[in-house]
């Protein structure tokens, strides 16, 4: 009896790593990567077309992010299984990628043997979360949460915008933006501007393109 493979939908925006995605993938037998995209908006016009069995799906890509696409697609196909496959490690980029309907979050340094695990887990119905990714998502449950106009003057900060700068930006008093800062300092238990950066970074809160 044929069993029918797992179709497999992969998506990055690097042209090498696609590639060797691919290869790694079509090597399992009982995987065929059906199509690939190199940015959110051509994944969710693949998916449409294809429906796979699970998508792979990068964070930072052009034109549309890997959680904008996720949002797209489970907007519109709410069984869809994606996994997100990603460098970046921190708990906003994590918490993100699951809250849009990840099924799960996968780092890139992964042996292929896991990955391969986790696609057929998932396909299988599973949600399995690597002991990185819950120590993350975990560590999140205790950290005070930055609003979202405070993540918009975050993003200012590290463009290096001082108060007076982002509050012409915002169309807010200056008062208030350098009261927003001194919150953002506060919430990230840093001491300046310099650490608050640093640490966004390394959170994911904000990225530097």
């Amino acid at each position: 009896m044929n069993i029918a493979p797992i179709r497999i939908l992969a998506v990055d925006d690097h042209p090498m790593i696609l590639a060797g995605l691919q290869a790694t993938l079509n090597l399992e037998p009982d995987f065929t990567v059906v199509a690939s995209a190199n940015d959110g908006s051509e994944a969710v016009a693949l998916y449409r077309l294809h429906q796979p069995d699970v998508t792979l799906m990068d964070l930072r890509m052009p034109k549309m992010s890997g959680v904008e696409a996720i949002r797209a697609i489970r907007g519109e196909f709410p069984a869809a299984r994606i996994i997100v496959l990603s460098t970046y490690k921190g708990d906003e980029d994590i918490h993100r990628a699951m809250s849009a309907g990840a099924a799960t979050y996968l780092l890139k340094n992964m042996l292929a043997a896991k990955v391969t695990e986790v696609i057929r887990n998932v396909v299988a119905g599973g949600r399995p979360v690597m002991d990185e990714v819950a120590q993350q998502l975990t560590g999140r449950m205790f950290r005070p949460v930055l609003t979202n106009r405070e993540l918009e003057v975050m993003h200012l900060v590290v463009r290096g915008m001082r108060n007076k700068e982002i509050a012409a930006e915002l169309n807010i008093s200056e008062e208030t933006a350098q009261a927003h800062v001194k919150k953002i300092l506060a919430k990230l238990s840093v001491q300046d501007r310099t650490e608050a950066v640093a640490v966004a970074i390394r959170r994911g809160m904000v990225h530097i393109d």
